[in-house]
């Protein structure tokens, strides 16, 4: 099978103008969808730089004493900063997907690629990776714009024009790489597997994100950072004891070279089986204390000992299946192509437009994802709060909060649709009272 089943496709006056009618319903559907998703994002834009701004000028009392009234407008600022490129990033979006739809961006592209003459895996693959290529391109001036002028301004870049190519560079071959073997395959179960090739092709995705877990911290990571043991002994056999204790084995620990690019601060473990790393920014060794270093790591350990890492891949499995299941049914049917701007269904134009507009119908679902996520901080701060001192770890928070500009105040329905983790005053209150309590 080269493009569709026959069956498919549009046959008899009666049958076209139904098709006709669906295509007409759908193209509406999916402009209401995408303006919809538009006018709230930018509708919670609005409310986070009003409220962040509305509390600029007043440290929580909880912070009063160790967040001075200068670090908060800088937080402040640098929020509001954010938000606004992100409005525009927004508008820019939704232009950039009508022009790829029926804007017949795709279309084109698919038409280019079609007179190279090539097997349909190959077409497909070409159209998959340019689609991808090119939408990288597209976006690469806000990539810049945010390294260059916002986080330049706020005095976080340490990045360099040269190390920006290079990246982006990297990124691109790293697309193909791993990219264009994966649409290969996935493009021959969709046109040889059956009517079950959805489950098929979930399969390899389940198995493909499982080496790319693996790959990240051996091949991936390196080729943008280096990486070196942790070179302070004391710290490193105070790690060990909490590895210890956590039952956690790891391959290493290893200090990240972050300050070429930001002055953010962060931490986290990588790697799968024996081959778990634990990995420190440069910039969050010089922040801490040893003893806060320490607590930090129990929150990420944490995750780990909850089976936060397991559960959130179950649920990546889990969408991912029932939206390969769609796909399986939207390929076979022609008013999905003529609704957004497709003249000659495909396997490949299918799967591109699903990957296109699928964040169009699933953003009203991420208010679900992001209390799933900070139910999990909670937790992992619970762990710490048991493993290490929970008051060291507070003190962590603030100092990476006042670091790295995150706001004190974000506006409530904001970080119930967009944060993954919960607002500072939350988290801190949650682990004060455990300390109250003297659970921790």
């Amino acid at each position: 099978m080269d493009y569709l089943p026959a069956s498919t496709m549009v046959v008899g006056p009666g049958l076209h103008l139904a098709h006709e009618n669906k295509m007409n319903t759908f193209t509406t559907l999916f402009l209401a969808a995408l303006a919809a998703s538009v006018l709230v994002q930018l509708w919670l834009d609005r409310r986070q730089q009003h409220h962040v701004a509305a509390h600029r000028g007043t440290v929580p009392t909880e912070f009063a004493d160790s967040i001075s009234p200068e670090a908060h407008r800088r937080a402040a600022d640098y929020t509001v900063a954010k938000v606004r490129l992100a409005m525009v990033e927004q508008l820019y979006g939704a232009a950039v997907l009508l022009v790829w739809t029926l804007g017949g961006g795709l279309d084109l592209l698919d038409r280019t690629w079609r007179t190279a003459g090539r097997g349909p895996v190959a077409t497909g693959v070409g159209v998959l990776v340019s689609l991808f290529l090119v939408g990288g391109l597209i976006e690469l001036p806000f990539s810049a714009w945010r390294v260059f002028r916002l986080e330049q301004k706020h005095g976080f870049n340490r990045s360099t024009p040269g190390l920006f190519l290079a990246d982006t560079l990297k990124q691109g071959v790293l697309l193909v790489l791993f990219g264009a073997p994966l649409a290969a395959v996935v493009l021959w179960l969709m046109g040889h597997a059956g009517p079950l090739w959805w489950l098929y092709a979930w399969g390899v995705w389940m198995g493909f994100a499982v080496l790319m877990m693996w790959a990240f911290p051996a091949i991936i990571a390196p080729l943008f950072n280096r990486f070196s043991p942790l070179e302070d002994e004391a710290l490193a056999t105070r790690i060990r004891r909490l590895l210890e204790r956590c039952g956690f084995q790891a391959e290493g620990i290893f200090v990240m070279d972050g300050s070429r690019r930001s002055s953010h601060g962060n931490a986290y473990f990588t790697g799968v089986g024996n081959h778990k790393r634990i990995v420190f920014f440069d910039t969050l060794m010089n922040q801490l204390t040893p003893e806060e270093i320490e607590a930090v790591l129990a929150h990420e350990l944490g995750h780990f000992r909850r089976h936060h890492i397991r559960k959130r891949f179950l649920v990546m499995g889990s969408t991912s299946l029932l939206g390969l299941g769609l796909l399986g049914w939207l390929m076979g049917e022609s008013w999905f192509y003529q609704g957004l701007g497709v003249s000659e269904p495909s396997l490949w134009t299918a799967l591109a437009l699903f990957l296109l507009i699928s964040p169009v119908f699933t953003l009203f679902a991420q208010p679900w994802m992001a209390s799933f996520m900070r139910r999990h901080e909670f937790e992992a701060d619970d762990f710490a709060a048991e493993q290490a001192d929970a008051g060291d770890l507070i003190r962590a928070l603030v100092k990476l909060y006042r670091e790295n500009a995150n706001t004190l105040t974000p506006d409530p329905l904001y970080s119930a649709f967009h944060d993954s983790h919960p607002p500072a005053p939350v988290r801190v209150q949650n682990l004060t009272r455990k300390l109250a309590e003297g659970t921790a």
